[in-house]
Parts: structure tokens; C-alpha cells; sequence
């Protein structure tokens, strides 16, 4: 049985690869729709520091409660029970697999930009029989990878992470390289929209919030990592690094072309702006970083998602069934669960011709529940240890 545990960089990965998808090659447009680069500036602090305190209290817990596995299951039950335990885990299990059939269709109609055109739609909005077919192999192709052990699938997502984060580098060396005070200046208000700067900034932080989902990655896969305390340092290293690329990549867009324009961008709009800074091959690096980006978000996901029921299957939450690791120390029948989900929901997507944009905002909105029951814990031991 291999015993490979995964350590501080690979844990780290996994958090910044969980929280970086797609989103991101989205931001500059998505941000520069609602609001200028003030109230652009003040969501990102208003989420940095509620996001730093979320991870802290990931960091703390994982140092209170070292012998706690699972994360934001485990963490639900033993702070408030049997019934929000279940709920926890039955609702992050559901929102991380039905989130990650959007990866999947993300990728082939990412796939789309270098095959399709007007005469011939090979992957479309990755709801086609091609994207079908090629999203029903990665999703097996990835269940080996992980029931070989969750150290190797880590390390493959680790080297994918560093492919899918040089783009973003690059963007924000050249982003300070042809960055035009005068443009970030033009409109810093917003004054063309119409609305306040606070109205802005509550507009921002819809979209601000979704970004940094996936930072309890580390917390949910302790039981795998090579030392306890590394997971909550995990957790705020990745934090940081995914909250200075989100800020630079958003602030740095409205210096290189106009509010008004990024805004009426096609996305991903990281394609576009990086057009504007070193020609038509923008477009092409930003898509192929794309598809790197969402394919390493699938391996960290689907990874979670089979800890879950692995972990509620030991105490009732899920079918007894469950709770099983093979000779790797894979749970191996939560991956198959987990897998065959997301294969319906794949058969779901062809048969309906969705690009199941909607299904993945709503679990992502499902998972701040969960999180909430994180600071509620910490609360809780906080005056359980004073009141000792």
C-alpha cells in the first residue's frame, strides 16, 4: 500500500488550482461590467480580508484540532452535530461535482477556438458528441490518476498549476510594462455608469467572492498530507497568491485599454488585452492557459469530492459503502460515486444542449454555507479554550 503523503508545495497547489479555473480569464471584463477602478479596488479589499480571516481560521483550527480530517465536514459535525455535519457534507459533495462538469465543458469549447468555424462545430459550447466523448475519457483518465494514489494526482496537478500560472505572470509583467496612467485615470469612478461607488463595490464582490472558492482544498485532504501544520500554511499561501494575481491581473486591464472597452470584451477577456499588448497571439496563449487551467481545477476537485463521502461514510453521513481505500490508500469507491455523477451529468449536458453556466453558479453559491460553519467553529473553540 503506498503511504506517499503530499507536502507543503503540493497542498499549496491544490488550493491555488482549486481557486483559479476559469474565472480568472474572465475577471477584467466581468469586474470593469460593474464598476470602476475605485470601487474595483475596495471590493478586492473588503474579500482579501475576509477571505485572509477565512484562512486563518482554517490555520487555526488545523493547530487546535490537528487530529481532525476532512475538513469542512468533519469541522461541521464535530462543532455543531450529527444533522449539520450531514448537511455539509451532502452539500459540498454536491456543488464540487456538479462545479466540476462545468470544468469539463469549459475545456472543449476552449477546445472550439482552435477547431470550430462557421462550416464545421466540432466541441461548440462543449455540449457536442465530440466534447461528449472527449470529456467522458479525461473524466476516467483522471479517476486512474487518482486511484493510483492521491500523492501522484497531486503532483501532476502541481506541475499543471506552475504551466497555468506562468501565462497569468506574464500577463502582469507585461500589464506593468504597458500599463497608461492616463487611461486608469480616465474613468477611476465609474461616473459612467451611473451608480455609486458603494453600489459598485457590492457588484464587485458577487463576483470577487466566486473566485476564491476552493481554499478549504488543503483541510479536506489533512488526512494525505505529509504534516499536519502544513495545511493551514497551505491554505493562506494559497490565498495570497491567488488574491495578488486576481488584484494585479484586474487593476493592471484598466491601465492597458479603457474601462468602457474591456467591458464590452469577449471573454475569456484576458485574450483580448493581451492582444492589445503583443498582437494576435494573445488570444491563443490565453485559451490554451485556459484549458490547462480548468483540466488542473478537475484533478484537485474531483480529489475533494471523493474525500467527502469517504469521510461521511464513517459516521452515517453517506452509504456505508463508501468507506473504502484501496492498496494506494485511494478511497476508491467514493471515486467511482463521485465519477459516475458527473458522467450523467455529462450525459445531461449533451442531451440538453446547455453549457451548464447556470448549474455552476449555483453551486458555488451552495458552498458558503459551509464556510460560515468554518468561522462558527473557530468561534465555538475560541471560548471553549478560554473558558479552560
Amino acid at each position: 500500500m503506498s503511504n506517499k503523503k503530499i507536502g507543503l508545495l503540493s497542498l499549496t497547489a491544490l488550493v491555488l488550482s482549486s481557486m483559479i479555473g476559469s474565472g480568472i480569464f474572465s475577471l477584467p471584463q466581468n469586474m470593469a461590467a460593474v464598476a470602476g477602478a475605485e470601487a474595483i479596488s475596495i471590493g478586492w479589499l473588503i474579500t482579501g480580508i475576509g477571505i485572509i480571516f477565512l484562512g486563518l481560521s482554517f490555520f487555526f483550527i488545523s493547530r487546535l484540532r490537528p487530529e481532525l480530517d476532512g475538513g469542512i465536514y468533519t469541522y461541521a459535525r464535530e462543532g455543531f452535530g450529527e444533522l449539520m455535519g450531514f448537511m455539509s457534507a451532502w452539500g459540498y459533495w454536491l456543488c464540487a461535482t456538479i462545479g466540476i462538469v462545468g470544468y469539463l465543458t469549459v475545456a472543449f469549447e476552449g477546445l472550439g477556438v482552435f477547431t470550430d468555424s462557421e462550416s464545421a462545430v466540432i466541441f461548440g459550447q462543449g455540449n457536442t458528441i465530440a466534447s461528449f466523448i472527449g470529456a467522458s475519457i479525461i473524466v476516467w483518465l483522471v479517476h486512474a490518476l487518482i486511484a493510483g494514489g492521491m500523492k501522484e494526482a497531486a503532483s501532476v496537478n502541481l506541475v499543471a498549476t506552475f504551466v497555468k500560472v506562468a501565462p497569468l505572470v506574464l500577463f502582469i509583467l507585461l500589464g506593468l510594462w504597458y500599463f497608461d496612467a492616463e487611461i486608469f485615470n480616465a474613468d477611476v469612478k465609474g461616473t459612467v455608469l451611473n451608480n455609486r461607488v458603494g453600489e459598485q463595490v457590492e457588484s464587485t464582490m458577487l463576483i470577487t467572492l466566486s473566485v476564491f472558492t476552493g481554499v478549504e482544498g488543503a483541510s479536506v485532504l489533512s488526512t494525505h498530507a505529509k504534516k499536519r501544520t502544513d495545511v493551514g500554511l497551505a491554505t493562506v499561501l494559497g490565498i495570497l497568491i491567488a488574491l495578488a494575481l486576481y488584484v494585479a491581473i484586474t487593476i493592471l486591464s484598466l491601465g492597458i485599454l479603457p474601462r468602457e472597452t474591456i467591458a464590452n470584451l469577449a471573454n475569456p477577456s484576458m485574450g483580448p488585452l493581451l492582444d492589445a499588448m503583443i498582437g494576435p497571439t494573445g488570444k491563443v496563449i490565453i485559451t490554451a492557459c485556459l484549458i490547462v487551467s480548468v483540466l488542473a481545477s478537475y484533478i484537485s476537485w474531483t480529489m475533494y469530492s471523493s474525500e467527502i463521502p469517504y469521510r461521511g461514510a464513517k459516521n452515517g453521513a453517506f452509504p456505508k459503502i463508501l468507506d473504502k481505500l484501496n492498496e494506494n490508500g485511494t478511497p476508491i469507491n467514493s471515486l467511482w460515486f463521485t465519477g459516475f455523477i458527473v458522467q450523467f451529468c455529462l450525459v445531461l449536458v449533451f442531451v440538453f444542449e446547455q453549457s451548464y453556466n447556470t448549474l455552476l453558479l449555483i453551486s458555488t453559491s451552495m458552498i458558503l454555507i459551509p464556510y460560515f460553519l468554518i468561522g462558527a467553529y473557530l468561534t465555538k473553540l475560541a471560548f471553549q479554550k478560554q473558558a479552560h
